[in-house]
């Protein structure tokens, strides 16, 4: 009898399943936690091949099956293959990272998922302590001004200010070079409210003027716009019983699948001084949904201010230590391909 690809997929179900919880597997739950979408008879009908073919054994009647040794060994050479194919292709694909970052990144959380068993997660790298390059205000009408704002990396942002009575040429001109030649070169951080208050004097009449663009310029350069943040294996989630009960798994599920609570997590590992691994336990976490999880991340960098973050959820009780070290080697890939000449 031939060992077919469902029969394959079934057997490595039975033998994932059976690692994780050291009980014998039953139909039923190959149907319910693998993604074969086949019924429980079809299931039992393969399990009964596998059998007879002695890749599985029924220790006990009544009972689920557990692998044999035949079993095991299949599943050990499948996954050896695998594993390598994954390497040689995250390889290949990184020296073509300039075209197809996004293709190298979804490939990360792929790897990383499958090696952990847990959810993962990345974000494209965006442009972390960035430095405004110039400021130029515009008359739009006699109530409006448009500010147009650029920071590294060409980031632009145009900004419309009110005003409370029409400019004159030269009153925009002052205001102009006001503000390029205090703000030009500085990070957000690097504009204290005494750097505010002077230029505020110096304006005089128009101060409300220079409050709205140090907004406009804060906004600018901590936007989020054009941010990805790529997922996988979000249906690890269904391996851990705490993450299912209470329709947790519902809302873990729809923050992967929305991203934009996510945005807030790889905010705080970017903004956070410690910038190797940092784990979240449970409230800890920035992100709502994740109360009952672990949430270990990690910050990537491909130069000039170019950052992004790397995170594995998972239960409270993940493996700390694993998780670690194979997001620290994934870490050193990224940065040894991204720093390459």
């Amino acid at each position: 009898m031939e060992l077919d690809e469902r029969k394959k997929k079934i057997l490595h179900a039975i033998i994932r399943t059976y690692m994780e919880t050291g009980e014998p597997v039953g139909s039923r739950t190959i149907a319910k936690y693998s993604d074969l979408k086949l019924s429980s008879a079809t299931i039992r009908n393969e399990m009964s091949d596998l059998e007879e073919m002695g890749y599985i054994v029924q220790p006990h009647t009544s009972a689920g099956r557990i692998p044999t040794d035949k079993g095991y060994r299949l599943y050990v050479d499948h996954l050896m293959e695998e594993k390598d194919k994954e390497v040689t292709d995250l390889k290949e694909l990184m020296f073509e990272r300039t075209d197809r970052l996004e293709q190298v990144l979804k490939q990360v959380v792929k790897v990383l998922a499958n090696n952990t068993n847990y959810t993962t997660m990345i974000s494209t790298p965006q442009y972390h302590q960035n430095k405004l390059k110039f400021i130029q205000l515009s008359r739009v009408d006699e109530k409006q001004l448009l500010a147009v704002i650029m920071a590294e990396g060409n980031v632009i942002r145009n900004k419309l200010i009110p005003i409370c009575e029409e400019l004159d040429e030269e009153t925009v001109l002052k205001l102009n070079i006001l503000l390029n030649t205090m703000l030009n070169g500085k990070t957000i951080e690097e504009i204290n409210l005494q750097m505010i208050s002077s230029m505020k004097e110096q304006a005089g009449i128009h101060s409300n003027i220079i409050s709205d663009v140090v907004d406009a310029v804060a906004e600018a350069i901590h936007s989020d716009e054009g941010m990805e943040i790529y997922t996988g294996g979000a249906t690890n989630i269904f391996r851990y019983p705490e993450l299912t009960e209470n329709g947790r798994a519902g809302e873990l599920i729809q923050t992967l699948e929305e991203k934009h609570n996510l945005v807030d997590l790889v905010n705080e590992t970017l903004s956070s001084e410690e910038k190797g691994i940092q784990v979240y336990i449970g409230s800890e976490s920035p992100v709502k949904s994740m109360k009952d999880c672990s949430v270990v991340t990690a910050t990537y960098e491909l130069g000039e201010g170019l950052q992004g973050t790397i995170g594995i959820i998972g239960p409270k009780r993940m493996d700390y230590e694993d998780v670690m070290g194979k997001l620290k080697s994934m870490m050193d890939q990224l940065d040894e391909v991204f720093h390459k000449e």
